[in-house]
Protein backbone atom coordinates (compact mmCIF):
# COMPACT_ATOMS: atom_id res chain seq x y z
CA UNK A 1 0.00 0.00 0.00
CA UNK A 2 1.02 3.71 -0.98
CA UNK A 3 2.35 5.90 2.02
CA UNK A 4 0.06 9.25 1.78
CA UNK A 5 1.93 12.01 1.26
CA UNK A 6 0.23 15.97 2.32
CA UNK A 7 -0.05 17.31 -0.10
CA UNK A 8 -1.70 21.80 -0.55
CA UNK A 9 -4.27 22.50 -2.73
CA UNK A 10 -5.92 26.01 -3.33
CA UNK A 11 -9.19 26.75 -2.90
CA UNK A 12 -11.05 29.91 -3.03
CA UNK A 13 -7.58 31.55 -1.78
CA UNK A 14 -7.14 29.42 1.78
CA UNK A 15 -4.20 26.52 2.06
CA UNK A 16 -5.42 23.20 2.51
CA UNK A 17 -3.11 20.30 3.49
CA UNK A 18 -4.22 16.97 2.34
CA UNK A 19 -2.96 12.98 2.69
CA UNK A 20 -3.08 11.82 -0.94
CA UNK A 21 -1.25 8.48 -2.23
CA UNK A 22 1.72 9.83 -4.83
CA UNK A 23 -0.27 8.16 -7.61
CA UNK A 24 -3.38 10.39 -6.68
CA UNK A 25 -2.15 13.65 -6.67
CA UNK A 26 -2.35 14.94 -9.78
CA UNK A 27 -6.43 13.85 -9.73
CA UNK A 28 -6.57 15.74 -6.33
CA UNK A 29 -4.88 18.84 -7.99
CA UNK A 30 -7.72 18.64 -10.90
CA UNK A 31 -10.36 18.18 -8.78
CA UNK A 32 -8.78 21.50 -6.66
CA UNK A 33 -8.57 23.23 -10.13
CA UNK A 34 -12.37 21.98 -11.20
CA UNK A 35 -13.94 23.17 -7.88
CA UNK A 36 -12.16 26.39 -8.17
CA UNK A 37 -13.76 27.12 -11.43
CA UNK A 38 -17.28 26.30 -10.38
CA UNK A 39 -16.62 28.40 -7.26
CA UNK A 40 -15.56 31.42 -9.30
CA UNK A 41 -18.40 30.80 -12.23
CA UNK A 42 -20.58 31.16 -9.10
CA UNK A 43 -18.64 34.05 -7.55
CA UNK A 44 -18.40 36.43 -10.75
CA UNK A 45 -22.31 35.75 -11.29
CA UNK A 46 -22.42 37.79 -8.39
CA UNK A 47 -26.07 36.52 -7.49
CA UNK A 48 -24.88 34.43 -3.95
CA UNK A 49 -23.20 36.18 -1.67
CA UNK A 50 -21.03 34.91 1.07
CA UNK A 51 -18.50 31.85 0.75
CA UNK A 52 -20.15 29.05 2.60
CA UNK A 53 -22.93 29.92 0.30
CA UNK A 54 -21.37 29.84 -2.81
CA UNK A 55 -19.34 26.46 -1.64
CA UNK A 56 -22.87 24.93 -1.09
CA UNK A 57 -24.10 25.93 -5.26
CA UNK A 58 -20.85 24.63 -6.69
CA UNK A 59 -21.26 21.13 -4.83
CA UNK A 60 -24.91 21.11 -5.82
CA UNK A 61 -24.05 21.77 -9.79
CA UNK A 62 -21.30 19.49 -9.61
CA UNK A 63 -23.72 17.06 -7.73
CA UNK A 64 -26.39 17.98 -10.12
CA UNK A 65 -23.96 17.37 -13.21
CA UNK A 66 -22.77 14.05 -11.80
CA UNK A 67 -25.88 13.07 -11.90
CA UNK A 68 -26.85 13.72 -14.73
CA UNK A 69 -23.94 11.97 -16.76
CA UNK A 70 -24.78 9.03 -14.89
CA UNK A 71 -28.64 8.86 -16.56
CA UNK A 72 -26.69 9.64 -20.00
CA UNK A 73 -24.37 6.77 -18.82
CA UNK A 74 -27.22 4.60 -18.30
CA UNK A 75 -29.46 5.17 -21.39
CA UNK A 76 -27.07 4.15 -23.15
CA UNK A 77 -25.94 1.06 -21.19
CA UNK A 78 -29.88 0.47 -22.06
CA UNK A 79 -29.69 1.37 -25.76
CA UNK A 80 -26.55 -1.18 -25.84
CA UNK A 81 -28.46 -3.59 -24.09
CA UNK A 82 -31.39 -3.03 -26.81
CA UNK A 83 -29.50 -3.44 -29.49
CA UNK A 84 -27.32 -6.37 -28.65
CA UNK A 85 -30.64 -8.22 -27.58
CA UNK A 86 -31.94 -7.23 -31.58
CA UNK A 87 -28.57 -8.20 -32.65
CA UNK A 88 -28.94 -11.89 -31.20
CA UNK A 89 -32.71 -12.33 -32.64
CA UNK A 90 -31.40 -11.19 -36.31
CA UNK A 91 -28.36 -13.68 -35.50
CA UNK A 92 -31.01 -16.58 -34.93
CA UNK A 93 -33.25 -15.76 -37.29
CA UNK A 94 -30.54 -15.79 -39.86
CA UNK A 95 -29.51 -19.31 -38.71
CA UNK A 96 -32.75 -20.65 -38.75
CA UNK A 97 -33.35 -19.09 -42.56
CA UNK A 98 -29.99 -21.05 -43.30
CA UNK A 99 -31.42 -24.03 -42.15
CA UNK A 100 -34.42 -24.42 -44.24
Amino acid sequence: MNKAEPLTVKIMDKEYRIACPEEEKDNLKASADLLNEKLNEIKQQGSVIGTERIAIMAALNMSHEILHNQSIVEQHDDLNERIDDLSERITDSMRDIQLV
